[in-house]
Parts: structure tokens; sequence; C-alpha cells
């Protein structure tokens, strides 16, 4: 997947799917399916299935008010597909993080962020002269957010290996690879992601329960606000501040979260329909947006998860996620601290870089998500009954 991303900035759920395909066949061949049956029952029960189902389940109900219910539909297929695929791997019972695999997904990942580096020291050079074209080095800004939650898993799983300390050199190693490749991106969003990501997890190996604690609020909060997040950034952010950060189109942002705030506001319980986001100007619902903020509905998405939740799902679909969200950190409240820090830490990660970033139903970002959490291997591979009361999702 890092060197797939490296080459095609949109290939994440490809790799999974072909991934799944191996691990299921193998899986189909060495055993019987009611076994995988059974290992799919049991992960259910691990996890907080029944609210994921919900929320996909009233995702596809809203498309029914989506002016463009095929594009939605085929937005909501882009969801689910990764989703399916990453528990098909999960409930094969061939996948183990072995030690070997956790080396040479490590060295993929410091060889894929080796090659983007290169590439935009040049300028993109290599691509132009194989005939793709005028490129911008934003096309990087995918495989920058996607090596990065991948070093997660592997950076913890190499360090944690009892007297290993070759293993623990190549963690150190990619740790730093990646961060300078994230550094040197531009995606904005990878950068306020490794920030919160290192906090995180600092603050999860000191101080475990305040840190579970902080980033559930921190979750609770962003996901409960976000249909005001632009009038409460104008308000609140200095405007020297939004001057610095104007490389990062910051000002940009907080007039598309007024647009598409103004749309959450509009329609607060349902939404616009599930997957509108991509053509918001041409709803019906952006007659009631005022003008001034109408235009920005054309960009594609919220660039902000929670909002584009609220908009095209209304404070239904939000808050199945957001209690879909709490159970998720409520199983992690019982793992010791080295457990607990790294997932914890993706977990704020993730979320961070969906609260700045992307289209939230995008494939190649479920995709991610989906190998990040399989690469932790204890949660992915389900042999046995979970314990009572655990949702490790």
């Amino acid at each position: 997947m890092p060197l797939a991303m490296w080459l095609a900035n949109r290939s994440a759920p490809l790799m999974l799917g072909l991934a799944a395909a191996a691990f299921l066949g193998a899986a189909l061949l060495t055993g019987p399916a009611a076994a995988i049956a059974a290992r799919l029952r049991r992960l259910l029960a691990a996890m907080p299935a029944p609210i994921v189902a919900a929320f996909l389940a009233w995702a596809l109900v809203s498309i029914g008010w989506s002016h463009r219910p095929p594009s939605s539909l085929q937005a909501w297929g882009e969801l689910v597909l990764p989703v399916v695929l990453a528990l098909a791997i999960a409930v094969s019972g061939q996948w183990r993080p072995a030690p070997r695999l956790l080396r040479a997904l490590a060295l993929a990942i410091i060889v894929a962020a080796a090659l983007v580096m290169v590439e935009l020291a040049s300028g993109l050079s290599q691509r132009a002269a194989l005939g793709t074209g005028k490129m911008m080095a934003f096309v990087f800004n995918r495989p920058a957010i996607v090596l990065l939650l991948l070093a997660v898993p592997t950076v913890h799983g190499l360090w944690s290996r009892p007297a290993g300390w070759p293993d623990r050199a190549l963690a150190a190693l990619l740790a730093a690879v990646v961060l300078v490749f994230v550094f040197r991106s531009e995606s904005e969003a990878a950068k306020l992601g490794a920030l919160v990501l290192m906090l995180c997890w600092t603050l999860a190996a000191l101080a475990p329960r305040l840190a579970l604690a902080a980033t559930a609020l921190a979750f609770v909060l962003t996901m409960a606000l976000a249909p005001v997040l632009g009038p409460m950034a104008e308000r609140l952010v200095p405007s020297f501040v939004l001057d610095r950060l104007d490389v990062m189109s910051a000002r940009a942002r907080i007039d598309i979260w007024d647009s598409f705030g103004e749309v959450a506001r509009a329609r607060p319980i349902a939404g616009a329909g599930f997957g509108t986001s991509a053509t918001m100007h041409e709803h019906e619902v952006a007659a009631e947006v005022s003008a001034a903020h109408r235009t920005l509905l054309g960009v594609g998405h919220p660039h902000d998860m929670p909002l584009q939740a609220w908009a095209e799902t209304g404070a239904i679909g939000a808050g199945l996620l957001t209690l879909a969200g709490l159970l998720l950190l409520a199983g992690l409240r019982r793992r010791p601290a080295p457990e607990l820090a790294p997932r914890l830490a993706l977990f704020a990660a993730a979320f961070a870089i969906a609260a700045v970033g992307h289209g939230a139903w995008q494939g190649w970002w479920i995709a991610a998500l989906g190998a990040a959490i399989l690469w932790f291997g204890s949660d992915a591979t389900i042999d046995a009954a979970p314990r009572q009361g655990d949702h490790h999702g």
C-alpha cells in the first residue's frame, strides 16, 4: 500500500481489496466457511457494530432526499467497500502481523516516503518526463496521510518486541523518516495529525486515563459544535493568526465551514442526504444558504468530517457516529498504558486529520484506516471469544 500510494494516490482500496481476496481465499481453501462466519460473529460482538450498522442504514435511507441519488449511492458504496474488505481480512483467520512483515512494511513506508521526497525536491520533474502532464505537489497529500497512519502500528509493533534492539532501531528510523516526510509535504492536515499523534501518545503513556478523557471530550465537542464551526472560528481565531496561517488557506477553510454550516443548520435533523456534498451547490438547500456563502458550496466537501456528517445526515447521523466513537474509546480503557497509547494516538490523529482535511467518506481514507487497524493485529484477528464488554471496533 505505501508504494502503491506513491504511484497512484487513491490506490489504497485496490491494495486492500487484493489483500482481502488473498486472505479470504486462503481461509476458504484451508477451512470451512462456517469458521469464517463464527469469527465474523465474534468480531461484531467485540465492536459497536449495531451503532455502525445503524449509521450506514441511516445514510442509505437519507439518499432518498438527495438531489443526485446515483452519485450518493456511489459515495455510500465507496464508504462501505473498504469496511467490508478490512472485515474480510480480519475474519479470514489467516492474517498475522509477524515481525518479518512489520519489518517489511517499515521498509516499504521508508522507501515510499523517500521516493516522494525526491519527487518533491525535484519539482515532480520525473512525472513530467514520463508524460503525466503538469502535476502539483499536493497530489502527495494523500500518501503523506496514509504513511503516517500506517507508521503508528508499525512503530509500536517493532518497538514492543522483547530484546529486539535492531527492531527498535528500525522503528526509530521509520518514525524519523515519516515525520520528516510529513513536514516536507504540503499536507497541513497530515502535519496537524502528526502533532496530535505525538502529543496524545506521550500523554497516554504517562497518564492514560487523563488522555482518554481529554480525547473523548475533544471528540464530543468537535462533533457537537460542527454546525457552528465557521462562526466560532471567525470570532475566536485572531486575524493575525489567520494571516500567518494563510499558506494553508485558513481563511478559505473558515468560509467553507460557514457555507456548509448553514446547510447543517437549515436541515438539522435529517441533513441534505448522504453524499450530497460533492454537488451541494446544486441541491435545493442551497437556496436557503445566504448569497455570500452559496458559491463555496461547490468546492466538493466541507473539509471537515463532523460538519460533513451534519450537513448530509443531520443530527441523527452525527449522533450515531459520536456514539460509535465513544464506544470505541470505552473499549480502549481496559488496556494497559503501553497498548492504549498507540491506539488512542491513532484515533486522535485520524480524527484531527478528518476534522480539517478531505472528504469524510473517500475510499482511500477508509481503506487506510482499515489497514492501520489491521496492523495492530490483536484487535483485527479474532480467534477466541471476546471478553464481555470489550469494544475494540
